[in-house]
């Protein structure tokens, strides 16, 4: 007869289960509206901005959560759906010491999502990061559509760029809707918001600039590593006193005719064209 334990309910290896901590036993029953942890999901959920003031942002949905536990962040409490508690997996179940299970309608009201999700976490806001020179950077420039910045942020994570910089007037990077755009990348980037262009020219690194009718072409530049690629205002383009202090001016190549690119697709092309001629120099 073998002597292998049985394998755990939750789908974990046996040698898995016995080196994990146990699940909460007793987590949090809420059953009301009014609760005060329910009212500050749904001001995190529904403002944008909330979470400067309550310290706080919250994740919604599978992804988003497990994203965060690889970066090795551990939320301040994980809250589920009443009917996906039980099964849940052990990485969500046990990432917190403190769980919520709240009836599923009242954690609807807490979703900023089409279709709400059974689990999220509740994280305590990361202290902001002063700005640091000599990184590969992006900086934004007053964007104000949050699946252009989540999406930016998303590039630059693939692409190794490590820092953002997200100047004043620039959508929240922490709210909601940047980090469902985002996928994750919030927590793999360094994220300094509300800076002044002057902050800008000491990064000491070349700033990079794209244009629409001057400048290099992007295929063809001798594009410096590190360097910081400067994204502006999704009508108007980059504020003037950025644009004057740019190195490079660079043109991206649309021989289909358009007359230009959404700002989130043109940062994909040139964080892109960045990483492979750092990769090709490498080589």
């Amino acid at each position: 007869m073998s002597s292998e334990p049985a394998a755990p309910q939750d789908g974990r290896h046996p040698a898995e289960a016995a080196s994990s901590p146990s699940r909460a036993a007793e987590p949090v029953r809420i059953s009301s509206r009014d609760n005060p942890v329910l009212k500050d999901l749904r001001r995190l959920a529904r403002d944008g901005g909330s979470y400067r003031r309550l310290g706080r942002v919250w994740l919604e949905g599978d992804h988003l959560c497990r994203a965060a536990l690889d970066r090795g962040m551990r939320p301040a409490a994980a809250v589920f759906a009443d009917s996906f508690w039980l099964r849940a997996p052990w990485q969500l179940a046990e990432a917190s010491s403190k769980v919520y299970v709240v009836p599923d309608a009242l954690l609807a009201e807490a979703s900023g999502l089409e279709s709400p999700a059974p689990v999220g976490f509740l994280m305590d806001m990361p202290e902001q990061p002063s700005v640091q020179a000599a990184l590969a950077t992006v900086v934004l420039d007053r964007l104000q559509d949050p699946g252009n910045v989540g999406s930016i942020l998303r590039s630059a994570s693939a692409f190794g760029f490590s820092q953002i910089l997200a100047l004043k007037g620039t959508v929240a990077l922490w709210s909601p809707k940047v980090m469902r755009a985002g996928m994750g990348a919030h927590f793999a980037l360094r994220l300094v918001e509300g800076v002044d262009t002057a902050v800008v020219a000491d990064l000491g690194v070349p700033l990079l600039a794209t244009s629409s009718h001057q400048g290099l072409w992007l295929h063809q530049a001798p594009l410096p590593w590190p360097c910081a690629w400067m994204m502006g205002h999704e009508g108007q383009g980059l504020g003037a006193e950025l644009d004057a202090m740019a190195t490079l001016r660079i043109r991206i190549a649309q021989p289909g005719g358009e007359e230009s690119l959404n700002v989130a697709a043109a940062a994909a092309v040139c964080l892109h064209s960045s990483a492979a001629l750092k990769l090709g120099a490498a080589t």
